[in-house]
């Protein structure tokens, strides 16, 4: 018999992390570690949590597999975040209020600006000497 998850979709920068949760123990793997092992940086673990926490449930409830490809740190746990949130409004979508009003369903569209010819960074310009 098929076990029975829901999947969500998260993005944030140059990361994109497929998320699924199930009905189980209390399991986080992200890439094939345990989460505190993968995200070991201070407040990186609670602000992930942070979609379960406002739901009211707890992790112990739910085992999540995580394949986040891309990106950096910073851009890893927010698309993490946002892939939480999105299979949690599939599971019961009566938490979609509370998930919205949280800002946790929202995309952080934010990307690194391209460098523009001329300059030596997207904006940083050549130092200018009046002589």
């Amino acid at each position: 018999m098929a076990v029975q998850y829901y999947e969500g979709i998260g993005r944030r920068k140059e990361c994109t992390a497929r998320v699924r949760i199930m009905s189980g123990s209390g399991q986080f793997i992200v890439n094939g570690k345990p989460a505190e092992e993968y995200f070991p940086r201070f407040g990186d673990m609670e602000t992930i949590l942070t979609p379960i926490e406002a739901t009211g449930e707890s992790l112990k409830n739910f085992d999540i597999s995580v394949v986040a490809k891309g990106g950096g740190i910073s851009g890893q746990t927010g698309s993490v975040r946002l892939g939480i949130a999105r299979a949690l409004v599939k599971i019961n979508p009566d938490w979609q209020p509370t998930m919205r009003q949280g800002g946790f369903l929202t995309r952080d569209a934010r990307i690194k600006e391209r460098k523009k010819p001329g300059l030596k960074r997207a904006r940083k310009a050549p130092t200018y000497t009046k002589r």
